[in-house]
């Protein structure tokens, strides 16, 4: 989901991270705030004023996302929810768990945790603002407070919304599970919640545009897109965690894969491996033991005319732990791998040596497959009717 993120700082052993969107959304804010919003709301102030406030408050909106997704981190740990950590993007905050809740009641909690934080932190705001008093002096931050006040009132009514991957969402899929005792069903009806959720913002984000309100539309329809899209993997994933539970890697690894040594001049890697047998990237072997991976991306980024003096240990990428699992590690814990580490492919490592690579398309193939033969591919029944989708992350 995050392509560029920084790790900003550590918050009670949890690290927070920013991405790059919401830097971007952080500005606009900011002059938005400036040149529009509180010179309507506190008129007869100085331009440098007006930036200052802007600034403030989006240094408060900040922090208020950082408490939202903080307290969802919190409950989370003490209902043994592994977080793996906070980060700001464009739509907002997420608390970036890596496993599916452990029980309802921990699920409900932990959801109804952030919008009740944002709740408080309205009622803290405006307590604020009411005695920060009348004078002109202190009208800058009678502003900001009570701009902070609605905006957190705003984001913890929003999260409610009964509509998966909301908070409003997550407790109705925690209530679903806790009446049925069965959590892919819940996540089915939650995930459908959000997905009609989603396209009723698409609606009336276009009937805004329509109406010549550019700006509100369109953030109205990219957050139903968010919506839509977040909602749409839910269903899938949980049926993943199901289908993967438990199993080894070495039950989903391809054995014996095409190796290379790292001398091989690239003309005959491509020549004699690339289009013999069609793969993406094939292990560094050097006297039986694994030291690499080399990709055709990186070969291809190299002037063809040099391929013949180059070798494979010239372009090839070394190993590391991150590379690298065990065969008897759970398929679970090598998807979380890869998406940590933001690689398709796994080396399967046993003493030392290559035993077998695991590469996300297969898994996800396999998926499809196990999901259309149980009539559950894409949310449809093996009748056809649609059904809906979802996801794991929440706001």
């Amino acid at each position: 989901m995050f392509i560029h993120r920084v790790r900003l700082f550590r918050l009670l052993g949890f690290d927070v991270f920013v991405d790059a969107s919401w830097l971007m959304l952080a500005a606009l804010i900011c002059w938005t705030l400036a040149t529009g919003v509180f010179p309507v709301e506190v008129p007869d102030l100085r331009t440098s004023v007006y930036w200052w406030m802007g600034v403030c408050a989006t240094v408060g909106l900040f922090a208020s996302i950082v408490f939202h997704e903080l307290m969802h981190s919190v409950i989370a740990r003490r209902f043994q929810m592994p977080i793996r950590g906070i980060t700001l993007f464009i739509f907002g905050g997420v608390a970036e768990m890596t496993s599916e809740p452990t029980s309802p009641m921990g699920e409900f909690l932990m959801a109804a945790a952030g919008p009740a934080a944002s709740l408080a932190l309205s009622f803290i705001f405006a307590a604020l603002a009411s005695t920060a008093g009348g004078s002109a002096e202190a009208a800058p931050v009678v502003g900001v407070l009570a701009y902070l006040g609605t905006l957190n009132r705003v984001l913890g009514l929003f999260n409610l919304v009964p509509a998966f991957p909301l908070d409003g969402g997550r407790m109705l899929r925690a209530a679903l599970w806790a009446w049925r005792k069965d959590l892919t069903w819940a996540t089915r009806i939650a995930a459908g919640a959000g997905n009609g959720f989603g396209t009723m913002l698409i609606a009336f984000g276009l009937f805004r545009l329509l109406e010549g309100a550019i700006v509100e539309g369109l953030w109205l329809f990219l957050i139903g897109m968010f919506v839509r899209g977040a909602s749409s993997g839910a269903y899938r994933q949980t049926l993943a965690q199901q289908i993967f539970a438990g199993h080894r890697i070495r039950q989903f690894m391809t054995p014996r894969p095409i190796v290379v040594a790292p001398e091989l001049p690239l003309d005959e890697l491509v020549e004699n491996f690339v289009y013999r047998y069609h793969h993406k990237a094939f292990p560094v072997v050097s006297l039986g033991e694994p030291i690499g991976i080399v990709e055709v991306a990186r070969v291809a980024q190299l002037d063809r005319t040099l391929w013949h003096e180059r070798r494979v240990a010239d372009v090839m990428a070394a190993l590391n732990p991150d590379m690298v699992i065990s065969p008897d590690a759970e398929v679970l814990a090598a998807i979380a791998q890869m998406q940590r580490t933001r690689t398709s492919r796994l080396l399967v490592v046993s003493q030392g040596q290559l035993v077998g690579i695991l590469a996300l398309r297969d898994l996800l193939e396999l998926l499809a497959l196990k999901l259309e033969l149980e009539g559950h591919y894409l949310g449809r029944t093996s009748e056809g009717s649609p059904r809906p989708h979802g996801n794991s992350v929440h706001l």
